[in-house]
């Protein structure tokens, strides 16, 4: 029997929805750093290089380095137990970060919680693709990438309805909140999901992929000049959003001090909950649609939307208003969210079938080296430099302007990938036939 039959659409649409929640889960816990910024600042006496390493390098660092043999145990074992186990991994140190009293106890924290989620995508990366054809990859990890924006509204209406009275903000209690609940849900994913078969959506039954060795596949991998520019694309791309999500709330706040901060949360759950998932969703969608009549729109679609956010995010910085600030920020989620799944759909049909999770591991690490760990970092170091001779709004505004300016080299990124998409996604459809050998 096919492997492709085995699968029901049902089990299929069910695992899917079920990877996504737990990607969502994955950047509340990076999110409500960012959310809770200014009480965690002030609880700990922060200043904004520290707050920025906290958010970004700190994290960054080990998130990106244990991904790497985490993505090789993957490739060769059960992915579902690596999943869950990563899950419990990076919520019970959420959990303890609510208990930090001090920077480096919350810094410890946090690397411990990037341990946990450099096992979250690369395993479910490569069980999405073998369970979709690469004609509907796009859109199932476009589907995927949408718990981007998802864990992004959760992790802003839970700081929201957990909430003292008064609009107290007990930073602590959602951390252990969020901990406890994402250990309840490794062990969902733990009984529920099942292994794929490797490869089953682009060889029969009867196949077996060839066990070549790993230095072997990692070189053929690295020698795939689309799949590099792919990185640098959501690279740079990903160094502007995550540095912007950052320092957003602590943006408001100081642009208006009597704004009601719960309904700032809301709203901007709100946003991220439907233009940022939206543009993930329908951007994935239009890369498979159009696609299929010309491969080279998998870099332009993403280099499309990088040149309307450059202006769109500077401008959000000088407006004068909350609201005028939301209204841009809206527009720009949407546009944001469209590199998604045409990036993460390059990573898997470009890799060789028995490298998938490393391919997710390694341009993750490229990724997140350079966007979290640069990102938030750069932000809040430029932040404090400005405040030598502006005001702290004004600061800001200078800082983020410059940051945007790496938005050029993402969009120059993409219409290379444009280039030479085609040439690479051939010789990736050749080279994965050949490592298929009958038993």
């Amino acid at each position: 029997m096919n492997n492709k039959k085995v699968t029901s659409k049902n089990y299929r649409a069910f695992a899917l929805v079920l990877l996504t929640v737990v990607y969502g889960f994955n950047f509340i816990d990076r999110q409500i750093v960012g959310i809770l910024a200014p009480f965690i600042q002030e609880d700990l006496g922060l200043s904004n290089t520290q707050l920025g390493l906290l958010i970004g390098f700190a994290f960054a660092l080990f998130y990106t380095v244990i991904a790497i043999p985490i993505a090789w145990l993957a490739d060769r074992y059960n992915r579902v137990n690596i999943l869950s186990i990563a899950l419990a991994t990076w919520s019970g140190f959420t959990a303890l970060t609510g208990m930090a009293s001090n920077f480096w106890q919350i810094g410890l924290a946090r690397m411990g919680v990037g341990i946990g989620e450099a096992g979250g995508s690369p395993p479910s990366h490569s069980i999405i693709s073998d369970m979709y054809p690469k004609e509907e990859r796009a859109g199932a990890l476009g589907v995927y990438a949408m718990g981007i924006p998802f864990g992004i509204m959760a992790a802003y209406f839970a700081t929201a309805s957990l909430m003292g009275s008064g609009g107290d903000v007990d930073w602590r209690r959602i951390f252990i909140f969020l901990g406890l609940t994402g250990i309840a849900l490794a062990g969902i994913v733990r009984l529920t999901l099942r292994e794929p078969s490797r490869g089953a959506m682009e060889l029969d039954d009867d196949v077996q992929i060839a066990k070549l060795p790993f230095m072997e596949s990692l070189r053929s991998l690295l020698k795939i000049p689309a799949w590099w520019a792919m990185c640098f694309g959501i690279a740079f791309g990903s160094f502007v959003s995550y540095a912007s999500s950052a320092f957003q709330t602590k943006f408001l706040i100081a642009l208006d001090p009597s704004f009601d901060f719960k309904t700032m949360v809301i709203l901007l759950g709100i946003m991220n909950g439907t233009t940022y998932a939206g543009g993930a969703f329908f951007g994935a969608r239009l890369a498979d649609k159009w696609g299929a009549k010309n491969l080279r729109a998998y870099g332009w679609l993403p280099a499309i939307a990088m040149s309307v956010t450059l202006p769109l995010g500077i401008w959000s910085y000088w407006v004068q208003s909350v609201e005028a600030n939301l209204i841009l920020s809206t527009i720009y989620l949407l546009f944001i969210g469209i590199y998604l799944g045409p990036s993460f759909a390059i990573a898997q049909t470009l890799a060789p079938i028995n490298m998938r999770a490393m391919s997710t591991a390694l341009f993750f690490f490229i990724l997140n080296m350079v966007a979290l760990g640069g990102g938030p970092t750069f932000a809040g170091w430029l932040i404090d430099v400005y405040k030598e001779t502006y005001s702290d709004l004004d600061a800001m505004r200078m800082a983020m302007t410059v940051t945007h300016l790496v938005f050029i080299p993402a969009l120059i990124s993409f219409l290379i990938v444009s280039r030479i998409l085609p040439r690479d996604w051939k010789l990736a459809e050749k080279r994965n036939q050949e490592l298929a050998s009958n038993e």
